[in-house]
Formats: structure tokens, C-alpha cells, sequence
């Protein structure tokens, strides 16, 4: 047995909404690459995390399809979840802060893989695209809320060929990716209702932040979003 942590990632103020992580703390118990991607996949969030080494914050990062080197909204839960200042995806070193409610990683831009965004002029017009919209690639519509505040309405349709995730509620690296285009901070509202900041460094990084809660399933017990199951 092994406790598997669900998370949600990017909550809005409320606590509402965030984007549902799976976190195994003990990577041991998935040993192997064939174990870790059935769990994912059988689990079926956008991405689930298995620490290898906690204390040195090394982690891998899966999709229910594929293995990533960097991703947002998993290495910001995970780095609450384990209270850390440095986590070790592949992609490099990212380091955590915390600030009051929120949570925040620094990433590099070029970190971000396969993911393309494109400007809406109404935020209207992103929310009656069909989840997902036509084509192919991952795709990170977006408009301007408030232009001068820096809020943005956005939504991310990963487009892959799995099929398993047809809108992705938060996206935290296509958020960074975001930022470091238009090259200023972003207060952005994805999905349903979820809240992700931004902040680009002067040293090309960008700050990516958001508020991170266990996820408390209908009549939960004190174990809160803690599952205690076989992961592998």
C-alpha cells in the first residue's frame, strides 16, 4: 500500500476549481517506466507526480500518455505538498517561494514543449470554443480581460492523441509561456474558474503561482485527499 496525495493545483480564491493532481510520495513503490505511466493513465488527471527523492526534490512528472520534463501545475502542488525550495524535474533546477496562500515556482519558457498560443479578441469568443477545438497540437486560446490589469481569460486543449484530456482545467507552463511572450505579469482565470499568476524575471525566468489545496472528495474523513490504495 502507498498513499497516493490528490491535489488541486490553482485553485480560485474561494477554493473552488484547480487542476486535479495525483502525487505518489514514495516513488519506490512504481519502480520501473511501464508501472508509473499504467498508474497515470489509469488515474487519469492531466498529469500525476512520483517523488524519487523528497529531500533532494527529485521528481517525475507523467501525462496518462507520456513522460515530461517540465510542467507547471504539478511541480507548483507538489512543491506545497512537500513544503521544499528546490524541486529536480529533468527539464533542470526549479525553485519554490511561498507567499502567503500561494505557491510559486520559477521556470525557464524554453522548458515548455509542444505547446502554441493564440490571441482571441473577446474573452467571449474563448469560452464558445469547443473543448477540444478543431486541429491538432496543444493549443492555448486566450483574450484580454483587462488589457491595462493584466487579466486574461484563457483555456488549453491539449490535443493529444490519447484523447484522455479534452480541456485542461490549469496549465501553469503554457501560463509561463504566456507571460514570457507578452513579457509581463499575468493574472489569469482558466477553465471553469481556476486563478494562475505570472511573473517574468529579469533574467528571462518566469514566476508561476497559484494557490494549491488537498482534494476533499464528498464525505472525506480526516485522511482528506489522501487515498491509501496499491499504486502499482
Amino acid at each position: 500500500m502507498n498513499d497516493l496525495d490528490v491535489l488541486r493545483v490553482f485553485c480560485a480564491g474561494d477554493g473552488r476549481f484547480g487542476n486535479p493532481l495525483g502525487v505518489v510520495r514514495d516513488g519506490r513503490t512504481c519502480p520501473d517506466d511501464a508501472s508509473r505511466q499504467a498508474l497515470a493513465a489509469e488515474l487519469g488527471y492531466s498529469e500525476t507526480v512520483f517523488v524519487d527523492d523528497p529531500e533532494r526534490g527529485v521528481v517525475d512528472i507523467r501525462t496518462p500518455g507520456t513522460r515530461m520534463s517540465f510542467a507547471g501545475h504539478p511541480l507548483v502542488g507538489v512543491a506545497w505538498l512537500l513544503d521544499v525550495e528546490e524541486l529536480r524535474p529533468p527539464a533542470g533546477s526549479v525553485w519554490a517561494r511561498y507567499d502567503g496562500e500561494f505557491t510559486w515556482i520559477t521556470a525557464r519558457p524554453e522548458w515548455v514543449e509542444g505547446k502554441r498560443t493564440e490571441q482571441y479578441a473577446t474573452p467571449a469568443e474563448v469560452d464558445a470554443l469547443p473543448a477540444p477545438p478543431p486541429g491538432e497540437g496543444w493549443l492555448y486560446a486566450w483574450a484580454w480581460e483587462d488589457e491595462a490589469a493584466g487579466r486574461i481569460r484563457a483555456r488549453g486543449f491539449p490535443r493529444r492523441p490519447d484523447g484522455v484530456i479534452a480541456e485542461d482545467e490549469a496549465t501553469g507552463s503554457a501560463a509561463a509561456l504566456l507571460a514570457a511572450q507578452l513579457n509581463r505579469a499575468l493574472n489569469i482565470t482558466q477553465g471553469a474558474g481556476s486563478q494562475i499568476l505570472t511573473a517574468p524575471g529579469p533574467d528571462g525566468t518566469v514566476e508561476i503561482g497559484g494557490r494549491v489545496r488537498f482534494d476533499v472528495p464528498p464525505q472525506a474523513g480526516p485522511s482528506q485527499g489522501r487515498l491509501a490504495r496499491p499504486v502499482c
